[in-house]
């Protein structure tokens, strides 16, 4: 028997001292994931949770708004479309706050409109939110001074263009980084974040509009909703061992909060809400944290697995199996000729 064939934790003869069989003895410790000097492998973000998940959520929000308040002015429910332009351009105002907070100077976000880059999520990101915030603003100004209404309209529908960028690039966004949650996660995540944007946007035309005006937005939740709690399930689902951080620790609080709240929700939207307005409201404010818990729990998903180092290693360790297997060559070898 060579030194291969011997099992990890155990002796070659399986016998112990005199040559007596006594089983298998412990011969190598249980492995411990840790680097050089009890440095993680990954380096973890070092973003504030308050601003970026804030980030997360408020530009899902703001893009949903716009989108289903372009819906609800096509079909003359101004009582919902107003509420929805304005809640529009002050979460994209807030999101564009939090995220110049994090980076600590406003002149840091000005440099990144310096050049245009399409590899890079966050150039094309900037110059998408530079070129969405003054039509969100122009179409609330003109809803609620009712000045300009044509120009007011136009730049509705141009930001209802851009909501859907808006409201999923940010998982493209921490997706094309090392983080191992949030890379794995990079298939399903855009939708994930669409469908959470789609329920915040009904959640806030639940809590601010008539009962009379409210259809869309409880359309728009049942959508989101089997958007959003489909999509991520099929993302834990495929993600593997990088999906635990989802449903353990904190991470695992706000997802499973995210859910039931998400679920009532829309529950709530779609038994009662057309008839009774605070049930409505309820379900609006429900669906709006239910949005929030989830962005707020793939954050620190996402944390939690770039401070473990096994979320790093043990996944790349199947890859190169897997690879070996398929007789696919891997790093440092040559293929076979």
């Amino acid at each position: 028997m060579s030194g291969a064939d011997v099992p990890v934790g155990g002796s070659r003869t399986g016998r112990g001292r005199g040559g007596r069989g006594r089983g298998e003895r412990a011969m190598v410790p249980p492995t411990e994931f840790a680097s050089y000097y009890g440095r993680p492998v990954l380096k973890k973000p070092v973003w504030r949770a308050l601003d970026i998940a804030g980030y997360l959520f408020l530009g899902g929000l703001a893009g949903g708004s716009s989108v289903l308040a372009a819906g609800a002015a096509a079909s003359g429910r101004h009582g919902l479309a107003r509420p929805l332009r304005v809640g529009a351009f002050t979460a994209i105002s807030l999101s564009l706050a939090a995220l110049v907070h994090d980076l600590g100077r406003p002149a840091r976000f000005l440099n990144m409109l310096r050049v245009m880059k399409p590899t890079s999520p966050m150039s094309m990101g900037s110059w998408l939110l530079t070129g969405y915030a003054p039509l969100a603003g122009a179409a609330a100004a003109s809803t609620v001074t009712g000045r300009l209404p044509r120009v007011g309209a136009a730049a509705g529908a141009a930001a209802a263009l851009l909501g859907p960028a808006v409201a999923s690039y940010t998982a493209v966004l921490i997706s094309d980084t090392a983080v191992p949650t949030w890379h794995d996660g990079h298939r399903e995540m855009p939708f994930v974040f669409c469908g959470s944007a789609a329920t915040a946007a009904a959640g806030l035309g639940l809590l601010v509009s008539p009962a009379g005006q409210n259809a869309p937005a409880r359309r728009a939740a049942a959508f989101g909703a089997v958007l959003e709690l489909g999509a991520t399930e099929l993302m834990r689902r495929r993600m593997g061992l990088s999906a635990e951080p989802l449903r353990t620790g904190r991470a695992g609080q706000l997802m499973r909060a995210s859910r039931i709240l998400t679920c009532a929700g829309t529950a709530g939207a779609l038994v009662a809400g057309r008839r009774a307005r605070g049930v409505a409201a309820a379900a609006g404010a429900a669906l709006l944290a239910g949005s929030a818990a989830l962005r707020f729990g793939v954050f620190q998903a996402g944390v939690s697995s770039a401070e473990d180092p096994k979320y790093t290693v043990l996944p790349q360790r199947e890859r190169l199996a897997g690879r070996a297997e398929a007789g696919a060559p891997t790093c440092g070898t040559k293929p076979p000729r």
